[in-house]
């Protein structure tokens, strides 16, 4: 099969059809490496690295808004990132905004298709109503539905909730509500909570229940203070484990009856001038609690350390962003490096 030509013909037909609209239709694309490097790990070579281009098109109108992204790995290698392994052409992000005016001051909106929902703005840690916390590195972003999603608009208040399916069946999947206030002053604050109960209602299946906050202020222009707060439960109800339609928690570690409460605080520093700008854009040091990290590796208790840090060190040049992050892995003490190297081309 000829993915290249599948690609080049999605974003002609999406080209085509924004033509005939009332907006605006620009073509998005950028060019991403990374390598990643553990100092725990006694080998010489890098644990992971990969060459990716994200290629699609964006349409903006009054009432419609829609984006289109393929995500595309070299033949070679690189496409797999952790444990997973991704297709050489992937379907990363399609969806299409319907938009409604109401008076003034509030808007509607109806949202279907798939996207990412990373509200955290971390280098490493964060929206954990959506992340398995078993997984970190330099700024993972995976965190993708499919789904339909209603959203209000009302003055600083944006709520927005979300049904989502996990497979073609539509039997397994979760709610997510979340509310994003942008206050006049520099303050942002979100709360999001996420729920498996599409898989409650077809099959034996524990419910987890995932709540979040957020929030950002820059004390001065220069500096920005952010962090989250999350509570994780899972139910601790007595299931027949050997039905038929049984379905086990969603990741391994939601053991029924434990509570998971991370949260994590970060420093952002970017200078808008002066020497200082010309070496960096952000330089941003962040530190992360999880309780009972052991248990997320089923591990016997002291095995990994609580608290996890990383320093991340940004810089934009023109159409570049250029990405350094030094942080922890399983233990304070196992540091790892990572880079990132990505080119946007509009």
């Amino acid at each position: 099969m000829k993915y290249s030509k599948i690609a080049a013909a999605l974003v002609l037909g999406m080209a085509t059809f924004a033509s005939a609209l009332d907006g605006d239709f620009s073509l998005k694309g950028n060019v991403q490496t990374q390598v990643v490097k553990s100092i725990a790990n006694d080998s010489t070579n890098i644990n992971e690295g990969w060459i990716r281009a994200n290629v699609g098109g964006q349409y903006k109108g009054e009432n419609l808004e829609a984006l289109i992204m393929l995500r595309i790995f070299a033949p070679e290698f690189g496409n797999k990132i952790g444990d997973k392994m991704y297709d050489k052409i992937l379907a990363d992000l399609y969806w299409a905004n319907y938009k409604w005016k109401l008076g003034e001051k509030d808007m509607l909106n109806l949202k279907i298709g798939r996207w990412k929902t990373d509200w955290s703005q971390s280098t490493h840690f964060g929206t954990y109503v959506d992340k398995d916390l078993t997984k970190r590195g330099l700024w993972m972003r995976d965190y993708s539905h499919n789904a339909v999603e209603l959203g209000w608009k009302h003055g600083l208040s944006q709520l927005n909730a979300m049904l989502a399916i996990q497979d073609n069946k539509a039997d397994r999947g979760y709610v997510r509500i979340e509310e994003d206030m942008k206050f006049t002053f520099p303050l942002e604050m979100k709360v999001a909570y996420r729920s498996n109960v599409i898989d409650v209602m077809q099959h034996t299946a524990y419910l987890t229940h995932r709540l979040a906050a957020y929030a950002s202020y820059n004390i001065i222009p220069e500096l920005r203070a952010y962090g989250e707060y999350s509570c994780v439960y899972t139910q601790d109800d007595d299931l027949d484990k050997s039905a038929n339609n049984y379905l086990a928690p969603e990741t391994k570690y939601y053991l029924p009856g434990i509570y998971f409460q991370p949260f994590y605080l970060g420093l952002d520093f970017a200078p808008k001038s002066g020497i200082l700008n010309l070496l960096m854009s952000n330089l941003m040091v962040e530190w992360e609690f999880i309780d009972k990290r052991d248990n997320l590796e089923a591990k016997a208790k002291h095995t990994y350390d609580d608290w996890a840090w990383t320093v991340a060190w940004v810089k934009k040049i023109a159409s570049t962003k250029l990405q350094f992050s030094v942080y922890s892995e399983k233990e304070i003490s196992d540091v790892a490096f990572a880079f990132r190297l990505t080119t946007t081309i509009k």
